[in-house]
């Protein structure tokens, strides 16, 4: 027993000091604190890597070392999913050495960190605001880089979560018989994201939300309403004429018609 007690407590010490071997230590040079900061990376200990760069950053500033201390540290922090200080220490970074060869990658991870912290739609977008300003910003800069399209891609994908935010919104418009707010905001998703496949249920459900807005209102303001209905077919025509809603929207146009129509002879009949 005490044998083994021995034993343990040895090889605690031996790991103890191959650790501490590992940590940077007054008297280090600038070469070997790198090289130990590089080593906690390469083992994958970002949160240790991170901060043995800060102290590399910290004794050689306006090195080239330091230079390279200041990428790996907005990497160590990218890697341990720490996006929001990453995409600090990126754009730190591109701003200090704006001519460092490693300026473009640096500019893709600061965009790839925000995307990395865009919510679910429901929630706020300002993160995925940033992305796709963070992104378009990259394909201007670079547009010959073997990422553009792959970046084009991830701008759709924040696209498409924005739009199903608008469309959202405005069906809660719906449910709660906000009919004209809600045709606002189909329209909204039609006019600012009219490459998604939201774009197409959204004039469809605008046309149902202005007859709806059309039936509820009085006899002097629907023939109008109706109108805007017919409005929203003739935009769905016109964009998505094999639409997978055309159907639909069929149905919609011949209950447009008769409302207006119906609104119509009563105008006629008011005013006789």
């Amino acid at each position: 027993m005490l044998k083994r007690l021995l034993f343990m407590i040895a090889a605690l010490t031996f790991m103890a000091s191959c650790q501490s071997k590992e940590l940077i230590r007054p008297g280090d040079t600038l070469e070997i604190a790198y090289d130990k900061a590089l080593n906690q990376f390469n083992n994958e200990n970002y949160s240790d890597a991170a901060r043995a760069f800060e102290t590399v950053i910290s004794i050689g500033r306006g090195t080239d070392i330091g230079q390279d201390a200041q990428f790996f540290l907005a990497e160590s922090h990218f890697r341990n999913r720490s996006y929001l200080i990453a995409a600090s220490e990126f754009s730190r970074y591109v701003q200090f050495h704006s001519n460092s060869p490693r300026r473009q990658e640096a500019e893709f991870k600061e965009a790839i960190s925000y995307y990395h912290m865009s919510p679910r739609y429901r929630l706020d977008q300002s993160n995925t605001l940033t992305a796709i300003e963070k992104f378009r910003l990259y394909n201007v800069r670079y547009p010959n880089s073997e990422r553009a399209g792959e970046v084009a891609e991830y701008i759709g994908e924040l696209r498409t979560k924005l739009a199903q935010r608008d469309f959202s919104a405005a069906e809660f418009y719906m449910r709660t018989t906000r009919y004209n707010s809600a045709a606002i905001y189909f329209g909204l998703v039609l006019d600012q994201y009219p490459e998604t496949h939201w774009a197409e249920r959204a004039v469809m459900r605008q046309m149902e939300a202005y007859i709806l807005f059309a039936e509820n209102s009085v006899q002097a303001r629907q023939e109008e309403r109706f109108r805007k209905a017919l409005d929203s077919y003739s935009t769905y025509l016109q964009l998505f004429p094999q639409g997978e809603s055309r159907s639909r929207v069929e149905e919609l146009y011949d209950r447009a018609n008769r409302g207006l129509n119906t609104a119509l002879r009563r105008s006629e009949v008011a005013e006789g």
